[in-house]
């Protein structure tokens, strides 16, 4: 296509590099931009000839785009570019789907750019910077694209595999401890499907001797009157009916032992699963997985099981006794086999992938619930009620189609099948008649033929029920394998088990990146050491990363690099579980479980007294929980919604009181108390926890910075900017902290905040997108230019707006 236009959208970015290019650089396989104050006729890619021009609109100015161009493979881009091209460090196109051509010359072109003189010392640090920038994209770019190993696939198909005989046979060994009972239900299948096996010959026998012109042809068959005949059968019948009541009530208790033990294994390897797998998955997916999903599979593997045995029993007895009555009837009856086998698999499969997609959809059916319910009064204070009916009713409206489309997939089969039974049936009547014409077969055995018919088709229909249904549980127990598998890379059990943690806290040479989101660096080289028994405060920017110190602290992950020493000791080596009893910790926003006050003030030591309860409450300035009717026993309500912010603060200290710590973590633990028990609760702190053990507060207040012995300034690269004691550090007028303080007592007016180079995206709790987002949306002003083409051979690549 000749003079076709591609428009791009473009960013015009206070952080776009200006650099020079030398001949022959190999640049990274990103972008390629040009400087569009002077249009450059060329370079060709595989012999089209670009002509970068500017739009009219915008005056010439400089173009910020990505020139990127398709080809079949990817390689890196040889760019002969003219003297301060534009390289930006990203562009406002979804990068990440698009692939990478070589940028040649046209066959005779001249080079236009071959004197162009070597560069400089600058320039050269200037090609390191942006080498080194697009190092990190590439890490950003791997760390939104790959599918974190703690992250749980929603439709249980880890590494693409499909559920099959594996996973069904995996299935079926769920029922193993029950292997004994089960046994039992079995005999009784057994006796139940014998009983009716043995009722179409009967009635077949009874049909004959009664058109039998014979009066004692039941004597001479059976050797006993007819009455006793009809007696034997009704007590033939009640013992069929007693094992088929056996074999479903043993079915049904053993199905529900089951599911609860499946859940309770779940729901203990959930919970001992490490920090890195809570941030990747979502809780409502596991709360799906736990409930619905175990139910689904433990019927499965008895009820759905028991079903298909005595389908199978009886199929494989019906076909028997029909061969057995007539084998020309039986040919027949083959013929219509196979067409019904195909179309039960072909339909156990559809199925099977339905009802994965349906317990995916449910899971995030109940992610949403689970949010927004939890998360109420926020979404009232903002008048948000429609908006979330409607994303609750999108997600019910997609399990509906779903299902809808589970259920035309069953009408056709089941209705398809029942079709072919009954043109089965005729067929048979039709041969059959003829055959009691020609006096080859009886009416009875006609009769007998035609019922045992009957229960092979219900036996066939029952088998696919059953394959369908085992399809269903398999789909259900490769998410529920899934969580099974998993296990922590942290494992709360598996290390040197903590007696103590006192002693000096040393931070050495540690880095560390958040697992779901490696490219973005939070701490570099920290090191610094926090004497035994010391009270020091850790202050910084919001976001600096004060609160994954704790975590670190904590065990709840591992430093990338370095090490994390308690008494020399490294915190990786230790047991995590035992570790985590030895230090307490206050967070910033409290979380108590519903019960009463007592019991989540236990929470932190179960065996404790109730007067180690009144001391740690008296501690931590709790005297407001005598002003309740109930006193200690007075429920908190789901997530203390009962109580008000400052007294979840103070129950969550006294909570960490009551295991008289090594070490206390106070995570901005004071913010939501006011001045007075503020005070009160520093006070008895100090005067409890200065001589044996260490406190570490992250604080913003500077009641609670004044307090501390030390104060660890951290700066936005992840380092150790000042540290000493608060007079210390208050004596330096250009000193990181000073700066910090004014800013913040200042409230930000008037008064410049402090500069932090190279400040991070972010430094909070992990987000797989924000990141990514923040890289796309990097441009301050966005224009838009137009590429023009010329002598087009193959299509070019749709660019991708974001």
């Amino acid at each position: 296509m000749r003079g076709s236009r591609v428009l791009l959208r473009t960013a015009s970015s206070s952080r776009d590099i200006v650099r020079s290019s030398p001949l022959g650089l190999n640049l990274p396989s990103r972008c390629l931009s040009v400087d569009s104050r002077a249009p450059l006729v060329g370079p060709a890619v595989f012999g089209r000839r670009y002509h970068v021009a500017p739009s009219p609109a915008f005056g010439g100015s400089r173009l910020h785009s990505c020139g990127i161009f398709s080809s079949a493979s990817r390689s890196d881009i040889l760019g002969k570019l003219p003297r301060n091209a534009v390289f930006p460090q990203y562009s406002n196109l979804v990068y990440r789907q698009l692939r990478f051509a070589t940028v040649k010359s046209s066959p005779g072109e001249k080079e236009p750019f071959s004197q162009v003189p070597p560069p400089a010392a600058k320039e050269i640090a200037q090609v390191e910077e942006i080498s080194q920038a697009f190092e990190r994209s590439e890490r950003a770019s791997q760390a939104a694209q790959i599918n974190l190993s703690a992250r749980l696939a929603k439709d249980g198909l880890a590494s693409g595999k499909k559920s099959g005989l594996r996973e069904i046979w995996r299935l079926i060994t769920i029922a193993r401890p029950e292997a004994k009972v089960l046994s039992v239900a079995f005999l009784f299948l057994l006796i139940s499907s014998s009983v009716a096996m043995s009722i179409p010959f009967s009635i077949g026998k009874i049909l004959d001797i009664a058109t039998s012109s014979n009066p004692n042809a039941l004597n001479e068959f059976l050797g006993i009157s007819l009455p006793v005949f009809y007696t034997a059968l009704g007590g033939i019948i009640l013992l069929g009916a007693a094992a088929n009541y056996g074999r479903i009530i043993i079915l049904r208790i053993v199905g529900e032992r089951i599911v609860a033990r499946l859940r309770a294994k779940l729901f203990r390897n959930t919970f001992v699963q490490d920090a890195e797998f809570f941030d990747a998955n979502r809780v409502g997916d596991l709360i799906s997985r736990l409930s619905s999903d175990t139910i689904i599979v433990g019927k499965s593997i008895t009820q759905n099981l028991s079903d298909g045995l005595r389908a199978a029993v009886s199929g494989a007895a019906g076909f028997g006794m029909m061969a057995y009555v007539s084998l020309k009837l039986s040919s027949v009856l083959a013929l219509l086999f196979p067409p019904i086998a195909i179309a039960a698999f072909f339909y156990g499969r559809a199925i099977r992938n339905l009802s994965r997609k349906i317990q995916k959809n449910v899971g995030t059916l109940t992610k949403i619930a689970e949010e927004r319910l939890g998360n109420v009064k926020t979404s009232q204070s903002f008048a948000g009620e429609i908006l979330e009916v409607h994303r609750y009713n999108r997600q019910v409206k997609r399990i509906f189609e779903l299902g809808k489309k589970e259920s035309f997939i069953s009408a056709t089969f089941f209705s398809g099948t029942s079709l072919m039974g009954n043109a089965t049936i005729l067929a048979l009547l039709y041969v059959g008649g003829g055959m009691v014409q020609s006096q080859a077969i009886s009416i009875g055995e006609l009769t007998s033929f035609l019922m045992y018919t009957a229960y092979a088709g219900s036996s066939l229909f029952g088998l696919s029920s059953f394959y369908s249904e085992l399809m269903k549980g398999a789909g259900a127990a490769s998410r529920l394998f899934e969580l099974q598998d998993r296990r922590p890379k942290i494992s709360p059990t598996v290390g040197d088990k903590v007696t103590s943690a006192r002693g000096p806290i040393t931070f050495k040479n540690v880095a560390f990146s958040y697992p779901t989101r490696p490219a973005v660096t939070i701490f570099k080289d920290l090191d610094f050491e926090i004497p035994q028994g010391s009270n020091v405060a850790i202050v910084g920017p919001s976001g600096g990363g004060k609160s994954t110190i704790a975590s670190l602290l904590l065990r709840f992950y591992n430093p990338t690099q370095g090490q994390v020493l308690i008494n020399g000791k490294d915190v990786a080596t230790m047991n995590a579980k035992s570790l985590r009893r030895k230090i307490g910790i206050v967070a910033q926003e409290p979380v108590l479980f519903s019960g009463s006050i007592a019991e989540n003030i236990s929470y932190g030591k179960p065996d404790a007294t109730r007067s180690q309860i009144i001391a740690a409450a008296r501690k931590a300035n709790c005297q407001f929980i005598s002003d309740f009717p109930d006193g200690l026993d007075t429920n908190v309500g789901p997530k203390g919604a009962q109580l008000s912010g400052g007294q979840k603060q103070r129950i969550a200290i006294a909570r960490a009181l009551i295991k008289e710590p090594d070490i206390l973590i106070l995570d901005e633990a004071t913010s939501a108390l006011d001045a007075e028990s503020e005070t009160l609760v520093n006070s008895a702190l100090a005067a409890l926890l200065r001589e044996n053990n260490t406190t570490i507060s992250i604080a913003h207040r500077l009641s609670t910075i004044k307090r501390s012995d030390t104060i660890i300034v951290l700066d936005s690269e992840g380092k150790v900017a000042e540290m000493g004691s608060y007079n210390d550090l208050n004596s330096r007028p250009d000193g990181a902290f000073t700066k910090l303080m004014a800013w913040q007592l200042s409230g930000g007016e008037g008064v410049a905040a402090p500069v932090y180079p190279n400040e991070p995206i972010s430094r909070g709790p992990p987000s797989e997108t924000e990141h990514l987002q923040q890289l796309l949306h990097e441009g301050e002003d966005e224009e838009y230019y137009e590429v023009e083409t010329e002598d087009e051979p193959n299509s070019i690549d749709e660019v991708e707006k974001k």
